[in-house]
C-alpha cells in the first residue's frame, strides 16, 4: 500500500541557500498544484555551523524576486531523518556522499538521491553549484536549476499517486 504523503528533505552543506531554496520552491509549486495535503517538505545541512540561522540573505532576496519567502531556520540532518523522510535529495556529490556516511543502514540510504537527477535530459549541470561564494548570478543559477528539478520532482510525485 502507497503511502499518501510524499515526505521530502532536501540537503546541502550550511542548510542556508540551496536546500532551504528548493523546500520553498517545492513548496510553493506543490500548494499551486493542489498537492499540499500530498507533500511534506523540510531541508537540512550536512554541517551544523549554522543551525538555527535564517537562509542566507542573498538567497532570501533573489527567492523573493522570484515570489519564494523562506523562513526555514538551519538545522542539521539527524539520523531520524533517514526513517521520517521518503527522499532525501541531495544538492551536489559531496552532500551525497555525506548523507550515505550518515545513514544508519543501507535501507536508509536507499532513500537519498541527487538534485541532478530530476534534470532535464542533456541538462549540462550534475549537481546543484553552491552559490555563497558567488555573485547574484550564482543565486540565479541556482534558482534556474530548482524550479526546473523542484517541477519534475513533483510530477514524479504525482506519477507516483
Amino acid at each position: 500500500m502507497k503511502q499518501e504523503k510524499q515526505r521530502i528533505l532536501f540537503v546541502c552543506l550550511g542548510n542556508i541557500c540551496r536546500s532551504p531554496a528548493a523546500e520553498g520552491i517545492l513548496r510553493q509549486m506543490a500548494r499551486q498544484r493542489g498537492l499540499e495535503e500530498r507533500v511534506e517538505v523540510d531541508s537540512a545541512g550536512t554541517y551544523g555551523g549554522h543551525a538555527g540561522d535564517r537562509p542566507d540573505g542573498r538567497m532570501q532576496r533573489a527567492a523573493y524576486a522570484r515570489g519564494y519567502l523562506l523562513t526555514h531556520r538551519a538545522r542539521q540532518v539527524r539520523e531520524e531523518d533517514f526513517e521520517r523522510f521518503d527522499r532525501i535529495v541531495a544538492m551536489d556529490d559531496g552532500n551525497y556522499h555525506d548523507l550515505f556516511r550518515l545513514a544508519p543502514s543501507r535501507e536508509a540510504g536507499e532513500r537519498i538521491c541527487r538534485m541532478a537527477e530530476f534534470f532535464g535530459e542533456g541538462s549540462r549541470w550534475s549537481h546543484v553549484p553552491d552559490p555563497y561564494y558567488e555573485g547574484h548570478e550564482g543565486f540565479e543559477l541556482v534558482l534556474d536549476l530548482l524550479e526546473e528539478g523542484c517541477r519534475r520532482l513533483l510530477d514524479a510525485v504525482e506519477a507516483e499517486s
